[in-house]
Formats: structure tokens, sequence, C-alpha cells
């Protein structure tokens, strides 16, 4: 950040806290802008753009409101804030307004610092909380920052046509044909040709510690090194990307896949429209919709179809399921669904949600924080148990999973797979559409009495489920409500006895 951008923003910072102070100062004494501006002779118009951060006032001005509000004109432009403020003060001078484009979700951070300086104490009580929790669950600025791309994702539909539409130029600027699966030697060709591209297959492979990496960027001499262990679908992607960055001219990016550090925000959100941009070039939107019409057009689910579709791109499960969140709402206006992510270790008990996506709603199927156990009945961890025994190069099941206490049923998709970078473990990818009349329209297999259904919970501590033969605990949460609510019945029972 250069010197002059730093005093531009430590000039707003010090505007804003002077107009929050001024105005807790005010409402303190009981004094309306009217009757502040009676006693100072200063316009209540100008005295509204101090307090809202847009102005700050010469120093007779200052010296004017010290004297009329009884307050040391040392302590009125000390950036010093009360406890009641600290919170607000430490937001305003974090770098975190500066970090996240409030513009992909509409907010203006002159509409953000208005509603700090309308509510001060709301706002920071807010704020507080927030905080709290997010210690509490160890929320990271990593998390926060996926949270904020995943909320970017929900809010479009996890479509962006802009994107779409620049893999359709690519294609046609560089012969790409789309009708047939894109390999990685004809992605890398361009890399090199085009982009100055030096490929190194060989260098990643001699560092143990660097052996779950896919690949590492060195933008100085342009090197892309390769782990020699990914298969061909996770070159083609890793080329993808490299394009995506390359051809939408994206400077501010991650060098590493997976990624272990970024600078800021923005980075993050590149790398996600350089997956994307992957993933549809990869998984072209015309050819994986023609096929998707077949499927849903059929009286009943042909499995082996579905899995010769996904195997007809040059692409990986994740990537396949991915992009089904990106063309079920936009082709299909398929658009209540839910994916995730589990991983597992053979042999273990445990399964962890790594990532998750909801569309139009936060559905059944959800992570949990409070370290319970994820229902045994839901297909991605029945996958994942199947092929962590059968040790399968792919193992696939559709289940329809009925959450009874939600009174909702989804249609679930889920295919596990081996991690190839870490020894007995593995992953599923899920997912689940939302079963309404609308899919009941859409889907003609849905109907199918080969596709079982199951009673499902979110997690054993809150399932109702009677005597499941693969509960991991019991429903303490549920039993907890209960209790509360047989109080609640027995106190209003005694307040109705004893107020007659």
């Amino acid at each position: 950040m250069s010197i002059f951008v730093f005093i531009i923003m430590e000039q707003e910072y010090i505007k804003l806290i002077f107009g929050l102070k001024l105005k807790q100062i005010r409402t303190d004494r009981n004094l309306s802008l009217f009757g502040l501006s009676k006693i100072s002779g200063l316009s209540k118009s100008y005295l509204n753009e101090i307090e809202k951060g847009k102005k700050y006032p010469k120093t007779d001005k200052i010296a004017i409101l010290s004297e009329k509000l009884d307050v040391p004109y040392d302590q009125m432009v000390s950036l010093k804030l009360d406890k009641n403020l600290a919170p607000i003060g430490e937001l305003l001078q974090s770098k975190i307004l500066k970090e996240i484009p409030l513009e992909l979700f509409g907010i203006k951070e002159s509409n953000l610092i208005d509603i700090v300086a309308n509510a001060p104490a709301k706002v920071n009580a807010f704020i507080s909380t927030i905080i709290e929790i997010a210690q509490h669950y160890n929320f990271s600025r990593e998390s926060f920052f996926l949270a904020s791309v995943r909320s970017f994702q929900e809010a479009n539909n996890n479509y962006f046509d802009d994107l779409e539409q620049h893999v359709l130029k690519f294609s046609k600027a560089y012969q790409i044909d789309l009708t047939k699966p894109v390999i990685s030697k004809d992605i890398e060709e361009i890399l090199i040709e085009e982009y100055g591209y030096i490929i190194n297959k060989d260098e990643l492979s001699t560092y143990e510690s660097l052996e779950n990496l896919r690949s590492v960027f060195v933008p100085k001499t342009k090197t892309l090194l390769l782990a020699d262990g990914i298969d061909e679908a996770q070159r083609a992607f890793v080329y993808a990307k490299e394009i995506a960055y390359n051809f939408l001219e994206i400077k501010d990016r991650l060098y590493t896949f997976p990624w272990i550090k970024f600078e800021g925000f923005d980075q993050v959100l590149n790398n996600f429209y350089a997956s994307y941009f992957a993933g549809a070039l990869l998984i072209p939107k015309e050819a994986l919709t023609k096929q998707l019409k077949t499927v849903f057009e059929n009286e009943t689910f042909d499995e082996a179809f579905f899995l010769n579709i996904l195997k007809s791109f040059n692409a990986s499960p994740e990537s396949f399921y991915q992009r089904l969140t990106n063309i079920l709402p936009k082709a299909f206006n398929i658009q209540n669904l839910f994916f995730l992510r589990f991983t597992h270790k053979k042999d273990s008990d445990r399964f962890h949600l790594k990532k998750e996506l909801h569309l139009s709603h936060h559905h059944s199927p959800r992570s949990n924080d409070a370290n319970e156990h994820y229902c045994r009945r839901w297909i991605s961890l029945n996958v994942l148990k199947d092929i962590s025994t059968n040790e399968k190069a792919h193992q696939f099941d559709i289940q329809i999973s009925n959450y009874e206490g939600d009174n909702a049923k989804y249609l679930v998709f889920s295919s596990a797979t081996k991690d190839p970078f870490r020894d007995r473990q593995y992953r599923s990818i899920s997912i689940g559409l939302l079963i309404n009349k609308q899919l009941e329209r859409k889907l003609k297999f849905l109907k199918d009495e080969k596709i079982k259904t199951q009673d499902v919970g979110v997690t054993c501590e809150r399932c109702s489920i009677k005597n499941c033969a693969v509960r991991q605990a019991p429903a303490i949460v549920i039993d907890k409500a209960i209790k509360n609510k047989n109080i609640e019945v027995i106190v209003e029972e005694l307040n109705a006895k004893f107020t007659t």
C-alpha cells in the first residue's frame, strides 16, 4: 500500500472516530442535532455530516463544541474510544472492510458506516457477539473469506454467465473442440506456446513435505511445477486454472494448488473464478445439459448411463458434481440443492465435512461445529465406508433421504474415491436435490422403486429415530428439548392454579 493511500485511509478513520464520539457525547446529554446546533451556532446539516464521518471540523469549530458540550478539547480529538465504542474502532481500523469487496453483495462501505454511526451501541453489541462466536468456534480469517465466497456463490445460484462466455471465447480463439474431451496435452501446448510457461514434472516429487501439493507456480520464470502423482484429470484441471488466470488477465492470484496461504480476499475470490473457468472448460455446459436431459427423461434411473456421463469428461468426480451445481439451477431451474464433501480415514469412526454449498436456503444436511456425530444413514458416509473396505476406484450410490423432522426429502447422488495423496484416506462428493412438485415434473425417474428411501437425521444427538441400528450417540439435544418443554408445561399449570 502506498503512503498516499495509507494517509487517505487514516484521514477517513479520524473523521469516522470523531463523528462517532460527537454523536455519543450529544446523545449522552440528551441533545438532538437541532439542540446542539442551537447552543453551538453550527448548522444542523453540518453537524450531521460530521457525525456521519463525512466532514472533520476545523480547530475553531472543535473548540466551540468542546466548550458547549463541556468536554476537554484533547478528549474530543483523541482517537481513543471508550469501552462502548472500542470494538467499532477496531473494525474500522482493521483491514476487513478493505479486504472484502462489499460491492459483490450490493453493499456500499458508506452505507455500512451510516449504520455504525446511527446505532453505535447496537452495532457494538452485534460486533462483540460475532467476535465471541468466531473465537468460540475458532473462526479464522481463512474461514471468513471462504464463507464470503460461498455466500457470493449462493447469492448468484452458483452460475456466472460472464465466465461461461469467456470459456466459449477461449475455445473459439484457440480452436478447442468442446464436443470432445479436453485433454491436458492440448492445454499444456497453449500454456507453453502462448503464455511462455515452463512445465516441470519432476521437481516437486523430491520434497517429501510437499506431498499434498498438486502444483506450484513460480511467476518470475513462469515455471509450473507439477506433482508426479496427479492423474490426467487433475493435470487438466491445474492447466485449465492457469489458462484462466492468463486469459482473464488475473494478476492477484494464489500460486499453489491446493493453496496454503493468501494475502487478501481478492486472491481467494480469484481462485474461485479460475476454478469455475476450469470446470466450465473441462465440462462444457452444452454437452452436460444435453446428457442430463436424457437422464431426467427416463422413467427409471440408469446408473450405468449416469456414470458414463461422468466418465465422458476429463474431470474428477468432485469437478463433475461441482459443475452440476452450476448447470442444474441455470439449465433446469433446479435451485433447491446442496453440495457436500466428506473425508474419512479407513478404520476410523469419524467423518469430516470439509466443504458445503447450499442454494436457495440452508438445507438439512449441513456442517455441525458442536462435535456431534453425523447421521450414519447418510449416503455420503455409506459410500465412504464401502470404498474403504472394497478398495474400488469409484463407489457410487443414490438415495432418497427423508428428513422427517424437517418434513423434507432429497434425492442424493454420491460418489467416493480414494485420496491419491493421503494413505488410507477417502473422500465423498454428494449433491442433493430437494424433492418438490417442480422436481417431480422434471425428473421422471423419481418414482423408480429401485431407488431406496431412507429416514435420516442431521446428527445422532438431534435425531428422533427410534431403535436406530447405526446410532453413534444418544439423542441428548432432543431429550433436553423434551425435558424443557415438560418443565414449561408444569410451570404454566402452576401459574394457572395459583392465579385463581
